[in-house]
């Protein structure tokens, strides 16, 4: 195939660009390293705190930044939070050291559209870029619910069970409920005795009526508000 001025066309995609944000220099250049050898990815840069992060960000224009979420000047919720609300279409991949970290939280919240331990293998790294990059969220059900149920409370005296469920329908409170306490959508289509499609249809729905964006923070809405608490969650 040749273009329009008679040279090849190349019919390799572009790589999703990712930008790589860790205070540590070992860190950031482990990841470049794992990453910079799939032609899936290019990596367009590297930052050491969250304030370079939303400035590389902006000229260089990842698809996806890798966010160490405790990070010196602004730590990698700050950085997600004014990514969000400056550089929407920039997807933010957090990691931390810890499975249990409430930064996970106050990131997802954020805005992150997922989350990583520092310590997976490469192969899921890669996976999780290429499902952040394509819209959808990435945190294991059951560990979302225990990060959230740790260290997300309803305010003090806030009466359950919950009475503004943002119009929700009865079947989609209920579905509401099912993610809240950790089924993933397989899990729940069972629970329910409906089709996966169905689920789906009822979880776009959901969001869309709680204004959030994605699941987890459909997951933190339901601990603010009462739906369930840390002992029906499963934490």
């Amino acid at each position: 195939m040749r273009s329009n001025d008679g040279g090849p066309v190349s019919t390799v995609a572009p790589g999703i660009r990712v930008l790589i944000a860790d205070d540590q220099p070992l860190v950031r250049r482990g990841l470049s390293l794992i990453l910079s050898p799939d032609p899936t990815f290019e990596v367009v840069g590297e930052a050491e705190n969250g304030e370079q992060t939303v400035t590389a960000a902006r000229l260089l224009r990842p698809d996806v930044v890798v966010m160490d979420i405790r990070m010196p000047v602004l730590d990698g919720v700050g950085a997600t939070q004014e990514l969000a609300r400056t550089l929407p279409s920039c997807r933010v991949l957090a990691l931390s050291t810890f499975d249990m970290d409430e930064y996970v939280v106050a990131a997802l919240r954020a805005g992150a559209h997922g989350f990583l331990p520092k310590d997976v293998s490469p192969e899921e790294l890669g996976a999780a870029i290429r499902t952040v990059h394509a819209g959808e969220a990435v945190v294991a059900p059951r560990l979302l619910t225990r990060l959230i149920s740790t260290y997300v409370r309803a305010p003090a005296g806030a009466p359950p069970p919950v009475t503004d469920t943002g119009g929700l329908t009865p079947r989609e409170v209920e579905v509401w409920r099912l993610m809240a306490t950790g089924l993933d959508n397989t899990e729940i289509a069972q629970a329910l005795d409906i089709s996966l499609s169905t689920v789906k249809n009822y979880i776009t729905s959901i969001f869309g009526k709680l204004d959030v964006r994605d699941r987890a923070q459909a997951v933190i809405a339901a601990y603010e508000s009462g739906l369930v608490t840390a002992r029906t969650g499963g934490g």
